[in-house]
């Protein structure tokens, strides 16, 4: 398992739930830059068994896409109404290598969970495009977050919407709230399952744009 190409840095970054991500797709296809073709992505979270990553707000996650990347995230923190939180991320070239690897520390998986990705770049803020399996959500990732603020604007979505918690956080909260027999987050557990994320007390992003 060869490891390059390693980041360290904090992550500033909104969520937009939303009706219509065509519309925003649309936009993109215009204004921006696509950094990453529509995607298929798989996601394995990992903890101890005493579930110590977790209750201490820190991820150790196993990524496969186009790529494989093993990524830790730190605790977060809400500033200046975006979400911040440090990340270090290595690409590795082997995912199966890097799943006995962690198995080998101690680490097992808790929970999976996939989703459809497309990235787009405009200007200094990356605009991701993440069709879930309760949901489809815009994602805004950028230096600060006056660019993020402004580029929310931009798009017609409504800043009062934006959602700070993880994707994995909202399913922890579904799953509770609706007694869910299931515990990863991936297509075939919601299949046929109507979204609720108003149960949650979200609200879409572009409700008027809608």
């Amino acid at each position: 398992m060869n490891a390059k190409n390693s980041k360290r840095e904090n992550e500033q970054e909104i969520k937009l739930w939303v009706r219509d991500l065509e519309r925003i797709r649309r936009m993109m296809d215009e204004q921006a830059e696509l950094a990453q073709p529509r995607t298929f992505e798989m996601n394995w979270r990992y903890d101890l068994p005493d579930q110590s990553l977790k209750r201490n707000l820190k991820v150790l996650r196993l990524r496969q896409d186009q790529g494989v990347r093993l990524t830790y995230k730190g605790p977060g923190e809400e500033r200046e109404g975006v979400h911040i939180r440090p990340e270090i991320e290595l690409t590795v070239n082997d995912f199966v290598a890097a799943s006995h690897f962690l198995e080998a520390l101690g680490y097992r998986v808790q929970m999976k969970y996939e989703k459809y990705r497309t990235t787009y770049k405009l200007g200094s803020v990356l605009v991701t495009l993440d069709e879930m399996p309760y949901g489809s959500f815009v994602e805004l990732e950028g230096p600060d977050a006056a660019e993020i603020h402004n580029l929310c604007l931009q798009l017609g979505l409504n800043w009062e919407a934006r959602i700070l918690e993880s994707y994995t956080d909202l399913f922890d909260r579904m799953r509770n709230l609706l007694s869910l027999p299931f515990y990863d987050l991936i297509f075939e557990n919601f299949s046929g399952q109507k979204p609720q994320l108003e149960r949650l007390d979200l609200h879409p992003a572009d409700a008027q744009a809608a």
